[in-house]
C-alpha cells in the first residue's frame, strides 16, 4: 500500500521548537555543570572540615587528662541543644568512656562503619538519614599513650542537604523560565525574521494577469531570500512575454479567419439576394471550397505547431540522404518554377540524422517561400555541407529581400512583412520551420538584404552524432 504523505509542518513552529530546544539544552547542560561545581565543592569543604575535627579529637586525646577534658565538655552539652558534631569514644573493651548526650539514641553505635583509619584520618565517611537529618559517619582507631581508643565522629549536614534542595530547586525553576523564556523569543525573532515572505506574500498576491508588468525588486529584499525575488521577477518576465504573445497570436489568429469566413460569408449572402445560373453558383462554391481549403491549412499548421511543442523533442530519427530528400523536393517543385523561368539548383552531400518527413515539410516550406517572392526569371540554389557532425542545408533566392528590421520577427507566428504581397501566406511557414528544427535540437539561421535575396540556413545533425 503507498505510504500517506504528511503534510509539511510549519517553518516558523519548526525555528521555535528547534530553538526552545537548543535553549534548553544549553541551559541544563549549564546548569547542571553549575550544580555538579557547586555540589562537589560542599561536599568537599565537608569532607575536609570532618578530617580536621577528627584530627582535632586525636590532637585533645594526646593532651594530659584528654579523656577527662573530652568527657567534662560534651557532659555540659545539652540533647536539646543543636550540635553540628556527634562524638563517641571506646576504650580497648569497647566501653564507652564519652560521648554526646542522647547520641546512642539519635545514631547507635552499630551504624558506623566497621573499617578505621588510624592514621591518616576518614577518607569515605559513610552517609546516613535519620528523619530529616542526614549525618556523615566515620570511625578513628588510635593509640594514645600506650592505650587504644576507638572514635566514632558524626557531623550533621542537615543544612548542605537542605541547601543543595533548595538550590536544585532553584536551578530546576530557572531551567523553566530559561526555556518559557527562549520560546517566547523564539516566536518573536521567527516572526520577525519571516516578516519579509508575508510581505513578499502579499507582493505576488497582487500580481494579476492584468498586471504582469509588477517586480518584486530583488534589492529591496534580505540576502536569504533575493534570490527567490529574483526567480519571481524571471518567471514574470517569462509570463509577460508569453501572455503578450499569446494576446498577439490571439489577435492574429483571429483576423487571419476572419478574412476567409468574411469572403465565404460574403459570396454566399450575395449569391442568394437573387436566382442565379449553374455556373454562377458553381463559381461561388469553389471560391468557398478555396477559402475553406485556406482554413483547414492554417488549423493544420496550428495544430502540428502545438504538437511539436508538447514532444518534448521526441522524434523518430533516422540517417537519410539530405541531397535526395532535397532533388526530391525540388523535382516536385519544378513544374512551378519553370512556369516563371525560375531555376532550382541543388549542390553538395550530407547525411541528416532525424524524421525525413519532418525534414521534407521544413524544406518545402522554404522553397514555397522563395518562389514566392522570387521573380521570373530569378534563381533558387539549395547548398547542402556536412561539418563538424552536422549538417547545413541553405536555401538561397534571389528575390526581393526582407529589410533587417523584420529579420528578429520573421519565424513568429503570423508574422508577415509584406501582408500586400504575402496575401497567400498566413506566416506560419517558418514558424513551422523554426518548430521542426527545434525538434531536433538544431538551430535556423536567416540572411537577407534587400535586392540581392534571402537566405535560410538549416544545421540538423548528422549520423557522426550516433557515435
Amino acid at each position: 500500500m503507498p505510504s500517506k504523505s504528511t503534510e509539511p509542518r510549519s517553518i516558523a513552529a519548526q525555528l521555535v521548537l528547534l530553538f526552545t530546544l537548543a535553549a534548553a539544552l544549553l541551559l541544563s547542560c549549564a546548569l547542571g555543570v553549575f550544580y555538579w561545581i557547586v555540589v562537589q565543592h560542599a561536599f568537599a569543604e565537608d569532607n575536609a572540615v570532618l578530617a580536621d575535627r577528627s584530627r582535632a579529637v586525636r590532637a585533645e586525646l594526646q593532651e594530659p587528662n584528654g579523656i577527662q577534658a573530652i568527657t567534662q565538655e560534651l557532659g555540659e552539652r545539652r540533647e536539646s541543644e543543636s550540635m553540628a558534631y556527634w562524638l563517641r569514644i571506646f576504650d580497648a573493651t569497647s566501653r564507652t568512656i564519652a560521648s554526646t548526650p542522647g547520641m546512642d539514641q539519635l545514631l547507635p553505635s552499630n551504624i558506623f562503619p566497621a573499617d578505621a583509619e588510624s592514621t591518616t584520618g576518614p577518607q569515605k565517611p559513610r552517609d546516613y538519614r535519620t528523619g530529616r537529618k542526614l549525618f556523615s559517619l566515620v570511625t578513628l582507631t588510635d593509640s594514645i599513650n600506650g592505650h587504644a581508643y576507638t572514635i566514632q565522629l558524626a557531623q550533621d549536614r542537615s543544612a548542605d542537604e537542605q541547601f543543595r534542595r533548595n538550590f536544585r530547586a532553584l536551578l530546576i525553576a530557572s531551567i523553566a523560565f530559561g526555556i518559557l523564556m527562549s520560546a517566547v523569543i523564539a516566536i518573536t525573532v521567527t516572526r520577525r525574521a519571516l516578516r519579509p515572505l508575508r510581505k513578499m506574500t502579499a507582493a505576488v498576491a497582487r500580481i494579476t494577469p492584468t498586471h504582469l508588468n509588477e517586480r518584486l525588486s530583488p534589492a529591496l529584499w534580505p540576502d536569504e531570500i533575493r534570490p527567490l525575488a529574483v526567480a519571481f521577477d524571471q518567471m514574470l518576465d517569462r509570463l509577460e512575454d508569453s501572455f503578450t504573445r499569446l494576446s498577439q497570436f490571439s489577435a492574429d489568429l483571429a483576423h487571419e479567419l476572419r478574412t476567409p469566413v468574411g469572403n465565404i460569408l460574403g459570396e454566399a449572402q450575395v449569391a442568394l439576394t437573387r436566382s442565379r445560373s449553374a455556373n454562377d453558383y458553381r463559381e461561388v462554391i469553389e471560391s468557398s471550397v478555396a477559402e475553406c481549403e485556406r482554413i483547414s491549412g492554417i488549423v493544420d499548421n496550428l495544430l502540428f505547431l502545438a504538437r511539436a511543442e508538447a514532444s518534448d523533442g521526441q522524434v523518430q530519427s533516422t540517417v537519410f540522404d539530405a541531397r535526395e530528400a532535397a532533388e526530391r523536393i525540388a523535382a516536385y517543385h519544378r513544374t512551378v518554377a519553370d512556369d516563371r523561368q525560375i531555376t532550382i539548383q541543388c549542390d553538395g552531400q550530407g547525411k541528416i540524422l532525424g524524421d525525413p518527413n519532418l525534414f521534407n515539410r521544413a524544406l518545402n516550406n522554404l522553397i514555397e517561400n522563395a518562389i514566392r517572392f522570387t521573380p521570373d526569371g530569378g534563381e533558387i540554389r539549395i547548398s547542402i555541407a556536412e561539418t563538424n557532425g552536422n549538417t547545413t542545408v541553405t536555401v538561397h533566392d534571389t528575390g526581393c529581400g526582407i529589410p533587417s528590421e523584420h529579420l528578429s520577427r520573421v519565424f513568429d507566428r503570423f508574422y508577415r512583412v509584406d501582408p500586400s504581397r504575402n496575401s497567400k501566406g498566413a506566416g506560419l511557414g517558418l514558424s513551422l520551420v523554426k518548430s521542426i528544427v527545434a525538434l531536433h535540437h538544431g538551430s535556423v539561421d536567416i540572411d537577407s538584404e534587400l535586392g540581392r535575396g534571402t537566405a535560410v540556413t538549416l544545421v540538423l545533425p548528422s549520423r557522426s552524432h550516433q557515435t
